[in-house]
């Protein structure tokens, strides 16, 4: 399992998959039989995961990336150039 996802990537799926479920346990703790917050409490910890573990099953389908693998000084045409 290579790692799929940049470290700003991963810090913005942690942070907003634990405000999900901080959200969704509030929910659950007035009316417990709801749908809803019981799909974002599944939906934020599987962000909560991915940030983690830094792999996402998405990109790796779709052969996306977000992390920064090359030098930061350098852009494309530099290294198409030569």
């Amino acid at each position: 399992m290579q790692k799929n996802v940049g470290t700003w990537d991963a810090l913005m799926r942690i942070t907003f998959g634990l405000t999900g479920l901080a959200w969704s346990a509030s929910r659950l703790v007035q009316r417990p039989v709801r749908l809803m917050p019981l799909m974002v409490a599944g939906l934020s910890a599987m962000k909560v995961a991915e940030g983690i573990t830094r792999f996402c099953p998405m990109l790796f389908a779709m052969g996306i990336s977000t992390r920064n693998t090359g030098p930061r000084h350098m852009n494309t045409l530099d290294r198409q150039e030569g």
